[in-house]
């Protein structure tokens, strides 16, 4: 029999109703939790045990943990396991301030969560924005931090994609392909949004299923939180590459070439950057690989974990 959690009355309401809708897991959490701070709470979970552990970090607010739902029963059998809710989405509190989104608030949230969990070290897993909070944690905090993988980066390196320039604040006069990308259009139809920009994460033929999840992870979070989180204030280009200069942990940077969110050129770039990081590119690609194709995701994340080890003399 399968034991689904139940909702706790005093849980926030979107905690609650996020658990009541949530379709069964393959594997639960051993123990969940809140971390706060200045007054946010964010919820994590932990799953299983073993060394080193491994904590899939947060990425944009516009989905929460669930996106590493491929990962988690794999990874679990052998490490201890980690995932956290932004700000601003599943059961993490949504505060109404563009500063409480800044990438040094999520990477104080990240650090905060391994404290929580008794994660002394960890191999640090991002996808798309992430990749800017693991950045400043690794740098700032480099024995906490076994290793670094880099899916899809987010990061103002390289060459952005074309037709990706449209104005954030401006009313448009249409709504065609990345004019979606528009706080206007956003507060009058935040699903079609959606729709859209997940439709772009998931270029691989044949991902409904992924898409559909995605847009349902989006809809818990809602058009004003998402706009404060593009009002914050994330890395420029400069701070991005004196952080990359400094890592001195094995990495990997796993990018699609059929990105049609970040491009493929930021993956490459950031792999330039770091000083003896391993890039992997998956032929066809998009921009969620680990929801996409989690097996040869999961498969590449465990021999790099293993590599690193070796490395270490059978310890990170």
């Amino acid at each position: 029999m399968v034991m689904v959690p139940q909702a706790d009355p005093a849980d926030p309401p979107h905690d609650a109703q996020r658990l009541v809708r949530e379709q069964s897991r393959a594997r639960y959490p051993d123990r969940t939790g809140f971390i706060e701070r200045d007054g946010v709470r964010a919820f994590y979970e932990v799953y299983g045990e073993g060394q080193p552990a491994i904590l899939f970090a947060s990425t944009w607010s516009i989905v929460h943990s669930r996106i590493w739902k491929a990962q988690i029963p794999y990874f679990a059998r052998r490490h201890q396991v980690v995932t956290f809710d932004p700000r601003g989405n599943g059961s993490s509190d949504r505060p109404t301030g563009a500063g409480a989104y800044a990438e040094r608030e999520m990477a104080a949230d990240l650090l905060a969560v391994m404290d929580a969990t008794n994660t002394d070290r960890a191999v640090i897993v991002s996808l798309s924005l992430g990749a800017q909070r693991a950045l400043i944690v690794a740098t700032e905090h480099p024995e906490r931090v076994a290793g670094l993988v880099f899916l899809g980066p987010a990061v103002p390196l390289g060459e952005g994609l074309p037709g990706r320039d449209a104005p954030f604040d401006e009313r448009l006069e249409t709504d065609e392909g990345w004019a979606k990308y528009n706080r206007h259009f956003w507060r009058r139809d935040h699903r079609a949004f959606l729709e859209f920009f997940f439709a772009q994460c998931f270029t691989e033929p044949h991902s409904t299923k992924q898409i559909e999840d995605a847009v349902g992870w989006g809809l818990d979070s809602d058009p004003e939180t998402l706009i404060l989180t593009e009002d914050a204030r994330a890395l420029d280009e400069d701070a991005v590459r004196g952080l990359c200069g400094a890592i001195r942990c094995p990495t990997l940077v796993i990018q699609g070439d059929a990105d049609a969110v970040t491009g493929p050129s930021r993956g490459i770039a950031l792999a330039d950057a770091i000083p003896n990081a391993r890039l992997v590119t998956i032929a066809g690609g998009g921009h969620i690989s680990n929801a996409r194709d989690p097996v040869l995701v999961n498969l590449l994340i465990r021999d790099f974990v293993e590599d690193a080890i070796d490395q270490h003399g059978g310890s990170l």
